[in-house]
């Protein structure tokens, strides 16, 4: 699966660049309701606990209906803002890494498989209408570039 072998590379490249940023930047918010660097890291923990639940359920279920999650509150609660940034960060990099396993070991039939029943209007990053059929590996792509777009962010808050 190519875009499972690109996840991999990208969360070991990102990895490496996020190690070193400058510790004074981690807590820097650009905004007072805006996360901060290390925030940002923790919601894409958060993110990965919450797909990891669904990419697991949908090898089995009939539908592709999911739970949401308050990002704000999650990442509030758990006090990211004040948390290790070495641990926080490889849990982040072991998390998409064991992630990315389930996928590489998702039948190409599920990843495949039509579904009408969905909620990837309210829960995908690119959200997908109600009325429109939605696929795991879908799902899977949209969560990868929901990644992918946090990073742009801090890559913006570093430059």
């Amino acid at each position: 699966m190519s875009f499972t072998t690109d996840f991999k590379a990208t969360i070991h490249q990102h990895y490496e660049y996020l190690s070193n940023i400058p510790t004074p930047l981690l807590t820097k918010k650009p905004a007072p309701d805006k996360w901060s660097i290390i925030e940002i890291i923790g919601h894409l923990v958060d993110s990965a606990c919450n797909n990891h639940r669904r990419f697991v359920k949908a090898q089995w279920q009939e539908n592709m209906i999911f739970d949401g999650y308050q990002q704000d509150n999650w990442v509030q609660k758990q006090a990211y803002q004040q948390a290790d940034w070495p641990l926080i960060l490889d849990l982040w990099k072991n998390y998409n890494l064991h992630i990315c396993h389930i996928m590489e070991h998702t039948s190409e039939e599920r990843l495949k498989r039509v579904h009408t029943d969905h909620n990837l209007h309210q829960i995908a990053m690119i959200t997908v209408p109600k009325e429109e059929s939605v696929t795991l590996e879908y799902f899977m792509k949209d969560y990868i570039f929901h990644i992918e777009h946090h990073l742009k962010q801090i890559y913006y808050l570093t430059a």
